[in-house]
This record gives C-alpha cells, structure tokens and sequence, in this order.
C-alpha cells in the first residue's frame, strides 16, 4: 500500500461515500425501470451494469481502508503513526516497574535474613563470652 497523508485517506473515503450513493441511485433508476409498464431493457442492463461495477469498486476500497485499520490496529509497522512506539514504550514502562517491585521484595528479603543472621551471630558470641 503507497504512502499517503491522512487528507489522502479522507478523500479516498469521501470517493467510496459518493460512489455509495452512485450505487443507490443506480439501483433506484433499475427499479424504476422495471417498474414501468413496458421497461426497456437495454436501460435495465445499463443501470444494472453499473450498480455492480460501482459496487464492486466500493467494495474494494472499503477492503483497503479496513486493511489499513486493521494494520494500525494491531502495532504492525505503516505510515504516520507512532501508535507501535507508543505501546512498545508501554510495555518496556510496565516492565520496568515489575522489576523494581521484584527487585524491592528481594531487597526487603535480604535485610530480614541478614537480621536474623546477626542476631544467631550475636547468641553465638555470647556463649563464648560468658
């Protein structure tokens, strides 16, 4: 998928907006037509015709934009969009902290036995004192 700008986006979603409509208005002349006592159907396939086409081309460039959404969506790497930094920066931040929580429970380990150890160390010195 080319690079292009978010206004590149938008008018590529105005375009699938207007052939939206394209394709109702198609779809409302072909019932019309088949509505008429005696409807011509040269002018039913035309307006038939372009409904498909229009609304295959809709169809496709919606395809696109979901493509592109759904890779914004999920961190993958595209154009414009600080969105995967962002979580990874997240991510290494949530890290960071449970570290620091683990690294303050083994720290707080620490000083508990090495409490304990110089109090056994004390009750063993004053043995030897008395």
């Amino acid at each position: 998928m080319a690079v292009s700008s978010p206004m590149d986006r938008l008018q590529a979603l105005e375009n699938i907006e207007k052939d939206i409509a394209t394709v109702l208005q198609t779809a409302g002349q072909a019932l019309t037509e088949l509505g008429k006592d005696k409807p011509a159907n040269k002018q039913v396939e035309a307006h038939v015709n372009q409904f498909k086409q229009t609304l295959a081309n809709v169809e496709t460039e919606l395809a696109k934009q979901i493509n592109y959404l759904t890779q914004v969506s999920t961190g993958q790497a595209h154009e414009g969009s600080s969105y995967n930094s962002q979580k990874t920066l997240q991510m290494a931040m949530h890290r960071l902290d449970h570290t620091k929580r683990l690294v303050n429970e083994l720290e707080n380990t620490r000083s508990k036995h090495m409490q304990v150890w110089q109090q056994s160390q004390l009750q063993k010195q004053q043995p030897m004192m008395q």
